[in-house]
Order: structure tokens, then sequence, then C-alpha cells
């Protein structure tokens, strides 16, 4: 058996099929295998493949179907970030709110040497948006995230 990843995100999504697509179009996921539920509505399991790593998309169960995680709708917010490296953080963020993301910090150039921003999902999902411009130093980064929170206050 081989591991093709360590660790895979399983969100919780309140409509699996939307969700799928939306990814698909979003981040240009690759779509994986999918399996509905018995009643064909629901997500029970949905692969993607986003730069070649596995994600896991399935809809909310109840406890009785065997469910044990609740969506963003359902909590309230979220708990976790998942966040992209890509190679143009501005595209990637355009094409994510052309499909129906929201932007909560736009993308800009960061202290540690990459364009970030944040976006929302619609199904209430944070994703982290990185594009690495320049690698440097613990030392740099550090001086420069003293610069970036100075200008901040």
């Amino acid at each position: 058996m081989t591991k093709e990843d360590q660790f895979i995100p399983h969100l919780i999504v309140s409509n699996g099929p939307a969700a799928v697509a939306f990814y698909k179009a979003a981040f240009s996921a690759e779509e994986g295998h999918q399996m509905m539920a018995q009643d064909g509505k629901r997500l029970m399991h949905g692969e993607l493949i986003l730069d070649g790593h596995k994600i896991f998309i399935s809809d909310e169960f109840a406890v009785h179907e065997g469910g044990s995680i609740k969506s963003p709708q359902t909590l309230g917010g979220t708990s976790a970030r998942v966040t992209l490296l890509v190679d143009d953080a501005d595209a990637t963020v355009a094409r994510a709110v052309a499909a129906g993301a929201s932007v909560l910090m736009p993308v800009q150039d960061m202290f540690w040497g990459g364009r970030y921003g944040k976006i929302v999902d619609p199904f209430g999902h944070e994703w982290g948006i990185n594009q690495q411009l320049q690698e440097q130093s613990a030392e740099e980064t550090e001086r420069q995230a003293g610069d970036f929170f100075a200008k901040q206050q």
C-alpha cells in the first residue's frame, strides 16, 4: 500500500454536489471518486484533486446516519482554514469569487515574501490563498513582520 497523501482534509458541506462544482470552478480541481447517499441527493464521499493532492467532500449527516461532523452553516462558522499554495494568488481569488466565494482579506504582498489573501467559500469554509514570491530567512521574516505590524497600529 502506498501513501498518496499523509493528510487529507475532509470538508463537510451543506450541498455536496454543488460544492464539488464550486471547487472545480474556483480552484481547477479534478473530480475523483464520488459516492452518493441512498437518498440520491447527498454526497456521502467525494474526492477532489487539487494540484495532485486529495481533499474529501461530503454532506452533513445526522448521528443516526453515521455522521459526526457538522457543516459551517450548522456550527455558525468554521474552526479551520485550508491554505492553498498557488502560482497566481490574484487569479485564483478572482476565479473563486466569480464562482461564488467572498473575499475576507484582499490579496496583498505579505511580510513572509508571499502574496496572500483569504476567502470564504459558499459553504462556509475559509481558504488562505498564498503565492510565494521569494524565499527569505527567518530573520528577514521576523524583521519584516515587525515592520508590517507596526504599520497596522
